[in-house]
């Protein structure tokens, strides 16, 4: 393993980003290389003065790269060893990463730090910070009162002014409040202690469909099918209920340690009939690029089930490839692929992969929502069978009678039946018919005559 596998290998088990770990993202010198000293066991020490992998997750969590372009972006600076450069100078220069996406990360780390020292809700006790992003900070608590483990989300603090933000916040906790299913994550509580916001909800003690895809690349067909059926269990119960996810995607796709998946964050959810949301939102793009549908970044008023459907055909793609459907240099890119481009179908890129799971993937990706499965109760049916080794019903293409018929029109005869003289009486298909039915009456009137006199 090379120093740049080394690194992307450090990404996925290195602790959340620290100021310590992070320098100003300034004009770069080349500067020695440092191990990355991370492993699965053990890289919460190590890793932690590396700071081109705590760069590197910080790029990938936000969205920013994927986790193979940064894998060769980590290659391109210790391609020289004599003279390796700093991730960050190779992400500039890639146009993966501005300066002031650099500057904010690096300004949202030294924030959520300063603030870790003084969250606390009363009645539970913080063990440990689960997760970081740019909206928000997890941590593992344990619930006093009940002794069991929680995990609590709070604001990030740059966004504790923001009256917007921390509505949509209350929003989140009030509808998953609503939806209570086995396959999504419970919600327990939400309120303000101090100057935090805080959203208790169910700890899953397990890993993600991202964890999963960064260590097998891609996931077998049967085992995509079965996680994918059980996140349409969730969105049917959501969408039953009135609310759209509108940002289905493999980190949102929690897999308990018996394998129970679990539908995690609805910071994005809206309820379908909140006319007042969906104007506030109209032409704005909600979701993640890599993942959103295109009435999403249409910013249509009106987004619907087939929306959540298209996130999660996109997240059966990647799962199933190992490639996102739709890639480019910045969001933007991605986002204008996702109307403009024709996917490639999954299986001309695994061709392993059966012609019923890919006209499923397919379906679920179709550009216009009309073409694609209108409730979740449709992808399930069409899931079952497949996993079964059928054909999908939903899903197949219809056959197309009247190009079939024009077809039929303009071929040519077979040559037996190119003769040169006029055309045989019987080739007029009426005049066929009727010396049919008049055979047909002849024998069936001599069939009746036989009967009486055989009395």
């Amino acid at each position: 393993m090379d120093r740049g596998d080394e690194i992307v290998a450090a990404i996925e088990y290195s602790p959340a980003l620290t100021a310590r770990t992070m320098t100003d993202p300034g004009p770069q010198q080349p500067r020695p290389s440092t191990s990355p000293g991370a492993s699965a066991a053990g890289a919460s020490g190590s890793s932690a003065g590396n700071a081109d992998t705590m760069w590197a997750r910080a790029v990938i969590e936000r969205g920013l790269a994927t986790r193979e372009e940064v894998a060769e972006c980590v290659k391109v600076a210790r391609a020289d060893p004599a003279k390796p450069l700093a991730l960050v100078q190779v992400l500039m220069a890639k146009q993966l990463v501005t300066m002031s996406q650099l500057r904010r990360i690096k300004a949202d780390t030294e924030g959520e730090r300063a603030a870790a020292a003084n969250r606390g809700v009363p009645g539970y006790q913080l063990v440990r910070k689960l997760g970081a992003g740019a909206m928000a900070v997890v941590y593992l608590a344990r619930q006093v009162s009940l002794d069991r483990m929680v995990a609590i989300k709070f604001i990030a603090k740059k966004h504790l002014s923001d009256p917007i933000f921390v509505e949509r916040f209350y929003k989140e906790g009030r509808a998953a409040a609503k939806l209570n299913h086995p396959h999504i994550v419970g919600a327990y509580d939400v309120g303000q202690a101090g100057e935090q916001h805080y959203f208790i909800m169910e700890y899953v003690d397990g890993d993600t469909v991202f964890d999963r895809m960064q260590a097998k690349k891609r996931l077998p067909e049967k085992e995509a099918l079965a996680i994918i059926r059980q996140v349409a269990l969730a969105l049917e119960h959501a969408h039953e209920r009135g609310f759209v996810h509108r940002d289905i995607k493999p980190k949102n796709l929690m897999i308990t340690s018996t394998g129970v998946v679990k539908l995690a964050d609805l910071g994005l959810a809206r309820a379908m009939g909140d006319q007042e949301a969906a104007a506030a939102e109209t032409g704005k793009a909600f979701g993640t690029p890599y993942y959103i549908s295109p009435e999403q970044i249409r910013g249509l008023a009106e987004i619907g089930p087939p929306a959540d459907i298209y996130g999660l055909g996109a997240t059966l793609y990647h799962m199933l490839t190992g490639k996102v459907p739709f890639e480019g240099k910045n969001p933007n890119e991605v986002m204008q692929r996702h109307l403009k481009d024709a996917l490639v179908p999954p299986d001309h890129l695994v061709p392993s992969i059966s012609n019923g799971c890919a006209e499923v993937v397919e379906m679920m990706m179709a550009k216009p929502a009309r073409d694609r499965y209108q409730a979740a109760k449709e992808l399930i049916e069409d899931i079952d069978l497949v996993m079964k080794g059928e054909a999908p019903h939903h899903a197949r293409k219809p056959l197309d009678v009247g190009s079939l018929a024009a077809a039929a029109d303009t071929a040519p005869a077979p040559a037996e039946l190119r003769q040169a003289g006029p055309p045989s009486a019987f080739a007029n298909p009426v005049t066929l018919g009727i010396a049919i039915g008049l055979g047909a009456s002849v024998l069936v009137n001599g069939l009746l005559l036989y009967l009486l006199l055989s009395k």
